[in-house]
C-alpha cells in the first residue's frame, strides 16, 4: 500500500470510528444525565457530518481543514478522560481514533502536495 493510500485509510478509519464511537457512547453506553441524549448527539455529531463527502471523495482541501476539526474532538477526549473516570475507556478510544484521523490526514495531504 502506498503512503497516499495509507493516509487515506487511516483518515477514514479514524474519522468514521470517531463518529461511530460518539453515537454509541452517548446514545447507548453512557448517555448524559444533565442534557437530553438528542442534544448531545447533535452537538457532537453534526460537526462531523461537514467533512464527510470531501473525505469520502479524497479531496485534499477537506483533509486539510478537517485537521482543525479533529483537534476539537481530541480536546473533548482528553477532557472527558480527565473529568469522568467512568467514561475513561471511551475517551481514550476517542483519543486514539482522532490521532489516527489526524495522522492519516497529514500523511495524505503531504503525499498529495508532493505529487506522489
Amino acid at each position: 500500500m502506498s503512503a497516499l493510500g495509507l493516509g487515506r485509510a487511516l483518515t477514514l478509519i479514524g474519522y468514521l470510528g470517531t463518529f461511530a464511537l460518539l453515537v454509541i457512547w452517548y446514545g447507548w453506553l453512557s448517555p448524559p444525565s444533565h442534557v437530553p441524549v438528542e442534544v448531545a448527539l447533535l452537538v457532537l455529531g453534526v460537526p462531523l457530518l461537514l467533512p464527510l463527502r470531501g473525505l469520502l471523495h479524497g479531496r485534499t482541501y477537506t483533509h486539510q481543514w478537517s485537521l482543525f476539526l479533529s483537534l476539537i474532538y481530541f480536546a473533548h477526549g482528553v477532557s472527558e478522560a480527565w473529568t469522568v473516570p467512568a467514561d475513561r475507556p471511551y475517551a481514550v478510544t476517542e483519543i486514539v481514533l482522532v490521532t489516527l484521523w489526524f495522522t492519516g490526514a497529514v500523511l495524505y495531504v503531504r503525499q498529495r502536495r508532493d505529487g506522489r
